[in-house]
């Protein structure tokens, strides 16, 4: 019999990183618990500081149409 206990650490892939105005560093990885849920972590830096948002793919896909959609709009707004 082992004498470890299963992990609840989640595994935390790297799925990629972006330089974004004013001097801020996104992060974004997936992060997988025990029994299969996964999140989305995106880790905002500026300086010293970090702000993390963990979000579960409902959230993400709704928070993907709202940028969406304004980026459309911003770019229509530029050209």
């Amino acid at each position: 019999m082992s004498d470890t206990l299963p992990s609840s650490t989640p595994s935390v892939p790297f799925l990629e990183e972006i330089q974004a105005p004013w001097n801020k560093h996104l992060t974004f990885s997936e992060k997988m618990y025990d029994g299969g849920f996964t999140t989305i972590l995106m880790r905002i830096k500026e300086g010293k500081r970090f702000t993390d948002l963990e979000l579960d793919f409902e959230t993400a896909a709704k928070i993907a149409d709202i940028l969406a959609d304004w980026a459309g709009r911003a770019k229509a707004n530029q050209d």
